[in-house]
């Protein structure tokens, strides 16, 4: 047993020079540079001085740096003149080498997991002069592996499934281990498989891990799921080898072994009579312990049956029992028939012995319930003539009640289907009559909703549709079928074709329309002959008309059919007179114009009214503009006013205005009227509101201003306007006295103003400006 320390087993190979000694055991030693037995030391060539190849145990638990091996040259003396160097994979890192003795360690543990060889290069150097006393050699240091990994497998639980009821022997699944050990060197690595859990159902093949089937019968009804633990050991299953383990959880699959059975075999279903066709009445259910498509079941009614038919409803896997015609419980109240159930798909091993079907009775009983009226016939269709009177006889409709009770009905139209009203119905005896005329012109069908009511329930109806035809009644006379653009030349012949007619009617006769076709027989310039297919010809009486005669003919035509009662109409053809050229081509209907006797032609007349009307027009518009022009005024700006200014926007209207300035005046001054007043417009005042001055006697004043204002009137160099005119005359007897400092002797300052405030309101502005400059007050 090898322990703590470094294993050193062979020497593989060594080259060794031609006059060498051979290799023996017995000097080993002298591979390391020692003596032999016979104290020879073994001579080398220089390129075989050391061996290529070593060995060491991998996972060595040592704490200091192992040894792994010696290098010596015959170069050594012993002198310590040599310097042995590593270099190569983990040199200086794994591997180091004592520079003077040759010793190699290791310094630390060693995977061959990781790194199984390592490639090294050996040099022998003078240490003084560094040169090389041996040539490079390079060797290796082979890791020998040790049982240190245990068998690992790839998942630590496996899934895998199995059919129910297979053989002995049936493989399941293969699980496999690996083992990180050395594959060629001994049996760390070889792996022996075991089952730890899950038997007797199941076993495993010791080689290569392959779990099968161990006991027959195995029944997925009976346990679905195993839990089978495998084993993988190395060292071929000898004590001492290491072990792993995995799970292996195996399902039993479903096959088709089990027939549907049911728990019951007589089942009793209830559905009322107003069930509708198609609806269902009723569910059954078989049992299946099989899953899946093996478990699906169709369920069918043996032999089939008149009013019942049974389906299978996928998701549930239930029979569904629905109406197949309608019930009635007044005929029949209980039915009773016999159902099947069986798998959809079958496994040919298990149908041997068995019957994968079943059988169960289903009876059903009808029950009554109110049920609405029910009519003769549906739909009703009734022909009327048109015309008739209202109140006139249509048809009749008949409900009745089914059940047994036989209860009255009622009827009644649905007024949302006889918007006009044209309709009436008993509502006892359902007879359907006129309210208005009906006219088939009009309306060729009428389609209403008579509804039969329960009278003792009313919430029990039925509504039944009544298609009314509209018989037709010759009531309507014939008339041209298409609006006639007709003419005649004027070079025509007589007894020529000029137009085919033809006629409409929109009554609609049983045997076909016969229309005919004629005019006054006294008209002298057209005749008519009828063709006898509904049509008519046109022909000219006589030949050569003139459009400066006649340019238009009125041609009553009388159209009659031959129905009962014939009904007749008259139209007037329109006959336009044309000129044609010779081959009978209009070119144009327009009349001639006649000329006048003065020469002049209607055209000339129309141009010379146009060009009238036409300068009567720009007279007006010329007026119009003059009217609207405007002068620019003198006093652009308003804020140009000084004291009580008064404004006028408005400005004369010219020559013609009569009511602003006298012209005349303006122009000849020596014939002015010294007692003529102006004849200006009322001006629009600037300040509206004036307070009466609180003195009256100011007649100096007044005087004054009236005889300034008279001396500016009747001068004849004032402007036509009005004008901003300043006196200098303040009067006398005011009791503010005189407000004008020419004639004070004292300074602004000497004066108090204070007095001012106490005049009142029309002197409170000039209070505030002179009190405000009062030399007290601004200190």
């Amino acid at each position: 047993m090898i322990t703590n320390q470094v294993l050193l087993l062979l020497m593989l190979s060594i080259l060794w020079p031609s006059t060498a000694l051979p290799f023996t055991p017995g000097n080993i030693g002298n591979l390391f540079g020692m003596p032999d037995s016979d104290g020879r030391v073994l001579q080398r060539s220089k390129r075989g001085w050391m061996w290529n190849q070593f060995f060491l145990l991998e996972e060595y638990a040592g704490n200091d740096h192992q040894y792994v091996g010696k290098l010596h040259s015959n170069m050594d003396r012993g002198a310590g003149n040599v310097k042995y160097v590593l270099t190569g994979e983990g040199a200086g890192s794994l591997f180091l080498i004592d520079e003077k003795s040759g010793d190699i360690h290791a310094t630390k543990r060693l995977d061959r997991e990781e790194k199984a060889m390592y490639t090294l290069v050996a040099k022998v150097l003078d240490r003084n002069t560094n040169t090389e006393l041996e040539p490079d050699t390079e060797f290796n240091i082979k890791i020998h592996d040790i049982n240190d990994n245990e068998p690992k497998f790839a998942k630590e639980i496996y899934f895998a499934s199995v059919p129910e009821m297979s053989e002995v022997g049936t493989s399941v699944v293969t699980v496999t281990a690996d083992d990180a050990d050395d594959q060629t060197y001994g049996n760390s690595a070889k792996l022996v498989y075991s089952i730890l859990q899950g038997q007797p159902y199941f076993s495993v093949d010791s080689e290569n891990g392959t779990i099968k089937t161990a006991l027959p019968g195995m029944d997925r009804e009976v346990k679905e799921n195993y839990q089978v633990v495998i084993q993988a050991k190395d060292m071929a299953g000898q004590m001492g080898g290491l072990s792993g383990t995995t799970t292996v959880s195996i399902t039993l699959s479903d096959v088709n072994d089990s027939p549907p059975r049911f728990a019951n075999h007589s089942f009793r279903v209830t559905a009322v009579e107003s069930t509708e066709i198609g609806g269902a009445i009723g569910r059954i259910k078989a049992d299946d312990p099989d899953v899946g498509h093996n478990a699906e079941m169709e369920y069918s009614i043996v032999g089939g049956h008149d009013i019942f038919n049974i389906i299978t409803d996928q998701t549930t896997q239930e029979g569904v029992i629905i109406i197949k015609n309608a019930l009635d419980y007044e005929s029949k109240r209980d039915y009773e028939f016999r159902v099947e159930v069986r798998n959809t798909y079958l496994d040919a091993r298990f149908i041997h012995g068995l019957q994968f079907k079943d059988y169960a009775t289903v009876k059903v009983t009808v029950e009554d319930v109110d049920e609405p009226p029910v009519f003769t016939r549906n739909p009703y269709i009734i022909e009327v003539h048109e015309d008739t009177a209202a109140g006139s006889f249509v048809g009749v409709v008949s409900a009745r009640d089914p059940d047994a009770d036989n209860k009255p009905v009622k009827y009644s139209i649905d007024r949302h289907t006889d918007l006009e009203r044209l309709f009436n119905i008993d509502s006892v005896n359902g007879t359907i009559t006129t309210l208005k005329a009906l006219d088939r012109e009009m309306s060729k069908w009428h389609n209403i909703s008579v509804v039969a009511t329960e009278i003792h329930n009313p919430r029990e109806t039925t509504r039944v549709p009544v298609f009314i035809k509209v018989l037709d009644v010759n009531d309507n006379a014939p008339e041209f079928a298409m609006s006639y653009d007709t003419f005649v030349c004027e070079n025509v012949k007589a007894a020529q074709l000029i137009q085919t007619i033809s006629a409409v009617d929109t009554d609609e006769p049983l045997v076909g329309h016969k229309f005919v076709f004629s005019i006054s027989a006294t008209n002298p310039n057209f005749t008519i002959v009828d063709r006898e297919d509904n049509t008519a010809n046109i022909l000219t009486r006589r030949g050569g008309f003139s459009r400066r005669e006649m340019s238009m003919y009125f041609l009553p035509v009388v159209i009659s059919d031959n129905d009962y009662p014939i009904q007749s109409s008259t139209s007037t053809l329109i006959v336009r007179v044309c000129a044609c050229d010779s081959r009978g081509n209009m070119q144009t209907c327009n009349p001639e114009v006649l000329p006048f006797s003065d020469g002049l032609t209607t055209g000339a007349l129309v141009a010379i009214l146009l060009c009238v009307i036409i300068l009567l027009m720009i007279v007006v518009l010329f007026a119009a503009l003059r009217r609207q022009r405007k002068k620019e005024p003198l006093i652009i700006s308003k804020e140009d006013v000084r004291d009580n200014v008064v404004s006028y926007n408005d400005e004369g209207g010219g020559e013609e205005d009569t009511q602003a300035f006298d012209i005349g005046t303006l122009r000849n001054p020596e014939v002015m009227d010294a007692n003529k007043l102006r004849r200006d417009i009322i001006p629009e005042m600037l300040f509206p509101f004036r307070r009466t001055s609180p003195i009256k006697d100011n007649t100096d004043v007044r005087y004054f201003i009236n005889g300034r204002l008279q001396e500016n009137d009747l001068d004849p160099t004032a402007p036509p306007y009005d004008s901003l005119a300043t006196y200098a005359y303040e009067g006398s007897g005011s009791l503010a006295e005189s407000l004008s400092s020419l004639e004070s002797a004292a300074t602004e300052g000497d004066h108090d103003y204070d007095y001012l405030s106490n005049w009142g309101t029309p002197f409170k502005k000039l209070a505030e400006m002179y009190i405000a400059k009062s030399p007290d007050r601004e200190t």
